[in-house]
């Protein structure tokens, strides 16, 4: 049985990862931490993480990036893995997590779904074995997501972008009269409706076209890819972890 501390419990992937864990016989969480607390729990819940005495195999952390700091000095301080599934980190707090790795396992991925990050492990083959095809991303998400383009959206940019070291990524061709680049990655965003979210990866050639794609269908899968985060994570020595780590653990 892996042990769990969730942080951001009272938010919506808090709640969809205890939902998991209820009649699971591999997860349980021990304690939670939120800032607003007043929802009943099983277990103890409190809104500082410090004050927590129970010990756990591994703490997730579905809350606000601003949360690193205080996290990474409890990991340290009580030897405890810490997988971050937030987006949004300063350069100072990502520098804090680096730091943390040091000392404990840290485990950072801006999304949690196996899915994908299969998709970008795909996507980054296909733009070395497709290499004169040109490279759109489509991400599509509900009415009330705050960021365009997607933190996913960057990750599989940036994924294809470690095999083709010169690309450029253009957010807007509206201003700009010109034939599309070689080395362009072209990146859309779509926002509407209560789309939980959509990445596409079109490799548009001459005379054919390869497309990839993902659609989460509700917000477990994020919580089901943090939990084997969990799983994956409890044990290991210090260092950083990423959803690759737990691909090639699974493959």
């Amino acid at each position: 049985m892996v042990n769990i501390i969730v942080s951001g419990i009272n938010g919506r992937m808090g709640r969809a990862i205890e939902a998991m864990c209820k009649n699971s016989d591999k997860y349980t969480i021990v304690a939670g931490v939120d800032v607003n607390l007043g929802i009943p729990h099983e277990f103890p819940t409190v809104s500082d993480i410090n004050e927590l005495s129970c010990k756990a195999d591994a703490l997730i952390d579905f809350s606000h990036h601003s949360a690193a700091n205080k996290l990474c000095e409890y990991a340290a301080k009580t030897n405890t893995p810490v997988i971050f599934c937030t987006t949004g980190y300063t350069d100072e707090e990502l520098e804090i997590i680096r730091n943390t790795s040091e000392k404990v396992a840290v485990f950072r991925s801006g999304n949690m779904s196996l899915g994908i990050n299969l998709l970008i492990e795909l996507s980054k083959k296909a733009a070395e074995i497709l290499e004169d095809f040109d490279i759109e991303v489509i991400e599509q998400h509900h009415n009330q997501k705050l960021d365009a383009p997607s933190g996913t959206a960057l990750m599989i940019a940036d994924g294809i972008k470690e095999v083709r070291e010169d690309s450029n990524y253009v957010y807007d061709r509206t201003q700009v009269r010109r034939k599309r680049q070689a080395n362009e990655i072209g990146i859309h965003s779509v926002r509407g409706g209560s789309i939980v979210g959509e990445h596409e990866v079109i490799f548009a050639g001459r005379n054919e076209n390869v497309t990839l794609r993902h659609s989460a269908l509700s917000r477990e899968v994020f919580a089901d890819g943090a939990l084997k985060a969990a799983e994956f994570i409890a044990g290991k020595p210090a260092g950083m972890y990423n959803m690759s780590d737990v691909l090639e653990n699974l493959f």
